[in-house]
């Protein structure tokens, strides 16, 4: 089991900047490729960024790239998400996630976290 807990959510302005954690604990993994996603009213939950296990691959949705930075740090076995240059748009609820990576390709396994919203305001 995987067990996954995000914290650092909040209600931010547009522009400004909120980072997320992402602390994970288990027997099932060590290390696990690890992925960020997220879930607006109304909508689907979507992928945001992905990191393989030792944090030397890194992948983003466009709607983020260039904004939005993820990265790990294995001795505390914590994932973050670095968000600048908030909008209105990026308001959801943010989800961490452990699963797989396939070539480009980040798949997630039924591990999730319990969320934390984020909420930018005008």
């Amino acid at each position: 089991q995987v067990q996954l807990v995000e914290s650092g959510g909040g209600l931010v302005q547009a522009g400004g900047s909120l980072r997320l954690s992402c602390a994970h604990s288990g027997s099932t993994f060590i290390n696990p490729n690890m992925g960020w996603f997220r879930q607006a009213p109304g909508k689907e939950r979507e992928f945001v960024a992905a990191i393989n296990y030792n944090g030397a691959r890194t992948y983003y949705a466009d709607s983020v790239k260039g904004r939005f930075t993820i990265s790990r740090d294995n001795a505390l076995s914590t994932m973050f998400l670095q968000m600048n240059s908030l909008t209105a748009e990026d308001t959801a609820v943010y989800y961490c996630n452990a699963g797989t990576i396939t070539g480009d390709l980040y798949s997630p396994l039924d591990y999730w976290g319990q969320g934390t919203q984020v909420t930018v305001s005008l």
